[in-house]
Order: C-alpha cells, then sequence, then structure tokens
C-alpha cells in the first residue's frame, strides 16, 4: 500500500523520480573497465549552490503540500521534459554520425553526464576522437591504450547536461562554425565555458569566432565581457573584445573628441537633428557616474571654450541687429542666429550646472556687462531667449547646485535683472517648457542669499515693478515676506555692509 502510494506521488509530480535517465549505448560487453572523474564545470548562466540549497530529499509533508512545492516540481518536470527531447536529439545526431565515419569503430569510451539534481545521461563515444579533440582528454586518456578497454567517464553534478552533450557532438562537427550560426549568444557562451574547460580548442576558438561577429545586445555584452574575462583564454579573445574596447586614450584625445561632438552640435544646420543630438549627448553624459574612478569625462576647459564661442557669437549678432547699416544681414535671419546661440549656449550651461562646474560661469555671465546693453537694444520677441540663461542660473543657485561668493551673486543679479524682468512676459508665453514656478523660487531663493540691505533693494525695486506690470513680472513676493520677517519682526543685530549697490531704484508709471 506504501508504495503504491509513493508511485502515485511520483507521477502527480510531488517526489521526482531519482532513476530517470537517457542513454545511447550499443549493446556489448566490455571486457574491462576503467573510470576517470571529471570536476564539474558550472556553466555561464549559474554559479554552484552551497549545500542547503540543494534538493530536500526528504521533504515534510506540509512543504509537499504547499502550492509553491507543487508549483516548483512542475517547472522542474517541464525542465526536465524539454532537457531530455534535446538530449535525444543531439544523442541522436552523434549516433547518426557515428554511423556515416565506420572507420572510427564502436565507441570505447562509455561517458555518462551527471546533473545536480540525478538526471544521468549516458552516451558510447569514441576514444580517438575524444584524445585528438580534447588537451584535456588527451591527457587522462594517454595511460590506457591497452586494446579492448572500455574506459568509463563521468562528469559529475554538471550545471546543464544540455550543454555537456552538445559539446560533445561538436567534436564530431567538421565544420562547427556553420552549427553554430542562428545559436542563442548565452548557449553559445555555455559551449564556450564548457570546452574551456575540456581544453577544446576548436571548441573554444569557434565560439569565439562566432561572438566576434554576430551583434549582441546590451544585456549580452555584459555578459560575454564578464565570462571572457572569467575564463582568462588571454590573446585568443582580444579579437572580440575590441568591439568594446580600444588603445588607452589620453585625456587630450578625448577632449578632442568631444569638442568635436559638442562643437557638430552648436553648428548644425538641421535644427531637428541638432534637438535630437543634444538630448541624446547630455543623457549619455549624465549616465556615468561621477563615483566612477574609471570615467572619462567631458573637460571643464572644452566646455568654458565652447561658452566663449557662443557668447562672442551673440555679442556679434546683437551688435549688427542693433546697427543702422543698411547693408546688415536679413533681420528675420539676425535673430534666427540670435535665438540659437541663446539656445545653445542654455544647453552648455544645463551640462556645467550638471557637472558642477558652472561657478566658472556665473561670474562669467555677470562681467557681460556690454552683452546686456546690446540686449537692451532689441526687440523683446527676438531677445527673450538670452533671459532664459540668467533664468538658469538663478535655478541652480537658488537650488545650492552652484556655490559662489555673495558678491558675484549680486553682480549676476546686478548686471541681467532688468533684463529678466523685461523678458518675463515673452518667456512665459514664448515657450511651453518654461516653468513659471520655478524661476520665480529661483530667483526667490537667490535673492534671500545676499545680505539683508541688498535683498532690500532688489525687493523694493521689484515691489514697484511687480504692482505696474504683474504677471509680465516674476512673482517674488516668498522672498519679499522673508524679507520683511527678517527686517521688522525678527530684527537681528544689523552688520554694517560697505558693499557698492549697483541697482539704481525707480518707479514705474500707471
Amino acid at each position: 500500500m506504501a508504495s503504491r502510494e509513493v508511485s502515485t506521488m511520483i507521477k502527480q509530480g510531488f517526489i521526482s523520480d531519482p532513476t530517470i535517465s537517457l542513454s545511447f549505448s550499443p549493446s556489448r560487453t566490455p571486457p574491462q573497465s576503467t573510470t576517470i572523474t571529471i570536476p564539474r564545470v558550472y556553466s555561464p548562466s549559474s554559479s554552484p549552490p552551497p549545500d542547503s540549497a540543494r534538493p530536500n530529499c526528504n521533504p515534510t509533508l506540509f512543504e509537499m503540500m504547499s502550492e509553491e512545492h507543487i508549483r516548483d516540481s512542475k517547472n522542474m518536470e517541464e525542465t526536465r521534459k524539454k532537457t531530455q527531447t534535446q538530449v535525444a536529439k543531439f544523442l541522436t545526431e552523434l549516433k547518426n554520425t557515428s554511423f556515416t565515419n565506420c572507420e572510427l569503430g564502436s565507441g570505447d569510451v562509455k561517458l555518462t553526464v551527471v546533473s545536480r539534481d540525478g538526471f544521468r545521461v549516458s552516451m558510447d563515444v569514441h576514444r580517438r576522437v575524444l584524445a585528438e579533440k580534447s588537451r584535456f582528454f588527451a591527457e587522462k586518456l594517454s595511460r590506457r591504450k591497452e586494446k579492448g578497454v572500455s574506459h568509463t567517464v563521468e562528469i559529475s553534478e554538471c550545471d546543464d547536461v544540455e550543454v555537456y552533450v552538445e559539446t560533445v557532438v561538436l567534436m564530431y562537427c567538421d565544420d562547427l562554425k556553420r552549427r553554430l550560426i542562428g545559436e542563442d549568444v548565452n548557449k553559445v557562451l555555455a559551449l564556450l565555458k564548457v570546452c574551456a574547460a575540456i581544453m577544446f580548442d576548436v571548441g573554444i576558438m569557434s565560439c569565439l569566432e562566432y561572438l566576434e561577429a554576430v551583434p549582441w545586445s546590451e544585456d549580452e555584452e555584459e555578459k560575454i565581457i564578464s565570462h571572457l574575462t572569467e575564463l582568462d583564454l588571454h590573446d585568443s579573445a582580444t579579437e572580440v573584445l575590441q568591439r568594446v574596447s580600444s588603445e588607452p586614450s589620453t585625456s587630450a584625445r578625448a577632449d578632442d573628441i568631444f569638442l568635436k561632438l559638442l562643437g557638430g552640435v552648436l553648428q548644425a544646420k538641421d535644427d531637428k537633428a541638432r534637438r535630437e543630438m543634444k538630448a541624446l549627448i547630455s543623457r549619455l553624459l549624465r549616465e556615468d557616474s561621477p563615483d566612477n574612478e574609471n570615467r572619462l569625462d567631458v573637460s571643464r576647459n572644452i566646455l568654458y571654450h565652447l561658452c566663449h564661442r557662443c557668447i562672442s557669437s551673440l555679442v556679434l549678432s546683437l551688435s549688427e541687429a542693433s546697427g543702422k547699416d543698411d547693408n546688415r544681414r536679413d533681420r528675420g535671419a539676425l535673430m534666427a542666429d540670435i535665438a540659437r546661440e541663446a539656445d545653445n549656449l542654455q544647453w552648455i550651461v544645463d551640462i556645467l550646472i550638471d557637472k558642477r562646474m558652472a561657478d566658472e560661469f556665473v561670474k562669467l555671465w555677470a562681467d557681460q556687462k556690454e552683452l546686456a546693453v546690446l540686449h537692451s537694444k532689441i526687440p523683446t520677441m527676438y531677445r527673450h531667449e538670452i533671459s532664459r540663461i540668467t533664468a538658469q542660473l538663478c535655478i541652480a543657485v537658488g537650488r545650492g547646485q552652484i556655490l559662489v561668493p555673495k558678491d558675484t551673486r549680486f553682480s549676476l543679479l546686478s548686471t541681467w535683472l532688468e533684463a529678466l524682468y523685461d523678458d518675463f512676459g515673452w518667456m512665459r508665453r514664448a515657450s511651453r517648457s518654461i516653468d513659471k514656478k520655478l524661476i520665480e523660487d529661483g530667483l526667490s531663493q537667490t535673492v534671500l542669499t545676499l545680505p539683508l540691505r541688498q535683498q532690500q533693494l532688489i525687493l523694493l525695486n521689484w515691489f514697484d515693478r511687480f504692482l505696474n506690470k504683474g504677471d509680465d513680472c516674476p512673482n517674488i513676493q516668498r522672498a519679499f515676506e522673508v524679507w520683511w520677517r527678517r527686517t521688522f519682526i525678527r530684527q537681528y543685530a544689523a552688520v554694517h555692509d560697505s558693499s557698492q549697490l549697483q541697482l539704481a531704484l525707480c518707479g514705474y508709471p500707471n
């Protein structure tokens, strides 16, 4: 009765059948037998499990009846069936190959592959083939050349029976490269690992040639690099890895490449392509973690070289646009150039902020007195993109992403705050990408980082401006409230500030 119940449980998948095996062996009995046990080699897809992770041979009743145990048993059974089918296919191929190579005679080595869960596959193979194709087998079988002796070779606790059997089949194949066409990269990596373990040199080279020739996904690329490094194949893997490595680059060479790429984007003739490449390069520059010691990033010198180039172009275009020369270029083309250069500069500033290198640019932008004067002479609809640069800097300063001295912060607002006020209405209406609240918060925070007397000067000026312009002026009343409390409610001891205030208070008529 107990035996019938156990049999029923095996059929239902509660207990795996340890006697399941698949073998191909001619019916002959060797006069002698010698056993060679090969240490197990794990495939690339997994690592050796700890003893505690091995299947429990005596599960409790609760474990057997649990849904998880049933599901795992079914999955294991399905996997086993697929493996059996594939192994049977390989063994049939091996048998047919042996028959077509009659000069080899009958197999004189019984090779058995045993998985960790006890699944066994046995096949009769030829010592001559093993010794010719595998340096490992050649060494192990060289001492046993007695005629009529049948050797028994066992590969124990292997990770993937299917891969081991297929590797043996490959030893009988004349054109391995053709045989591998269409195989999955992960499968070829598994075959490569077994070939390396048994020193099957032709198999190793065929797998490497395959990997060198086929395209890789990014996930496959990581696996290939990892496994080739782990296998330590030295020069054999060089050509494969040339796809992802090159001669060590100096920083000067990298700077030349970055300058070419970034400069090319700034000078692109097609606006759509320029926008796409700006987005792509920005994303790629953000991908590499700052904690990576081997990162080769765009240098500060390159970025500031491009900043100066953009500013010089802006000055020339604004000078030409504001002049009275009748021979100047078409006004529409000039205005397009101004908007384009301002947009280019915004992009470089974004990169500087992201790379935490924008501190020098704040001072550079604050010093552009000539540009600010020229800006005031151009119609607002053409110049408002320039004021977005000031907004960028205020947002970054207000978030603590740029750290510069208070004199530099005040100089920035002294030079460009009036321009930002004048252009704010156009900025808000002309571009959907403008976040009005973000600019107002950034400006508020920037103002509040200044000494109290400078806060007062700026905020009283803003108060008059806002009353007359309304929504066309940034609403920084939050900064006004904080300044008010600091000045009239908390009343901390005053600190003498002898700085030269550059902003002038003025009224605006209704």
